[in-house]
């Protein structure tokens, strides 16, 4: 009698200590669940949003660059564009420079600074 109870008695010291780590990590793992939901694939699905947005540009659109430069493309290259910043200045930028495209009249708006 005497060793089953010292069977039981150490037997549960064990059990508390499994209870104790998957009591800590279920709600670490939920709490990864929801940061990853809230913030990571939205940001991974607005990037490629951006990256298809990239690789549809075509000559004569006006785009936004990331420093805040706004211009026209004058032709597109494997990896960078060719971009008309005022009449008879045209620069190269890499392709991931660009933010977004504008319209042919719309002027950025203050969120696009940021």
């Amino acid at each position: 009698m005497n060793t089953l109870m010292m069977m039981a008695q150490g037997a549960a010291p064990a059990q508390g200590g499994l209870a104790g780590i998957s009591g800590m990590l279920l709600p670490m793992v939920l709490v990864f669940g929801i940061f990853y939901f809230m913030m990571i694939r939205p940001q991974q699905r607005k990037e490629k949003e951006r990256q298809k947005l990239i690789s549809e540009l075509r000559a004569g659109q006006r785009i936004l660059f990331g420093g805040g430069l706004i211009g026209t493309v004058a032709e597109v290259k494997d990896a960078t564009f060719l971009v008309e910043v005022s009449p008879k200045v045209t620069i190269e930028i890499a392709r991931g420079a660009v933010s977004r495209v504008l319209n042919t009249d719309e002027k950025p708006v203050l969120e696009d600074a940021r």
